[in-house]
């Protein structure tokens, strides 16, 4: 198990920032590729953005192209997600996971976070 722990959520007016950190611990995640997930209530987990390991290459959903920034930093462990012009339906528990990988779609890797309240008010 690698232990994650997400930090940054909070309560934000539609248009403003959060920032996400995810923070690694007992082993190293830099062969990893890291990517954040999202779930609202009632809806299904979704990906949201993913930083992958070889050449640090970062893939959006398209629900945040343009608005959210994934990135990571190795020497610290730690791999954040920044949240610019929030809107109401980015409310959700945000995880962070290693190991995202691509087939058809974005999988979650095994290991995860425990999730932190992202709340956006109109």
């Amino acid at each position: 198990q690698v232990p994650l722990v997400e930090s940054g959520g909070g309560l934000a007016q539609a248009g403003g920032s959060l920032r996400l950190s995810c923070a690694a611990s007992g082993r190293t995640f830099s062969g990893c590729n890291m990517g954040w997930f999202r779930q609202a209530p009632g809806k299904e987990r979704e990906f949201v953005a993913g930083i992958w390991w070889r050449g640090g290459r970062t893939y959006y959903a398209e629900s945040v192209k343009g608005r959210f920034t994934v990135s990571r930093d190795n020497a610290e462990n730690t791999v954040v997600l920044q949240m610019n012009s929030l809107q109401p339906e980015d409310t959700a528990v945000y995880y962070c996971n290693a190991g995202v990988a691509y087939s058809t779609t974005y999988v979650g890797g095994p290991y995860w976070g425990q999730g932190t309240q992202v709340t956006v008010s109109s």
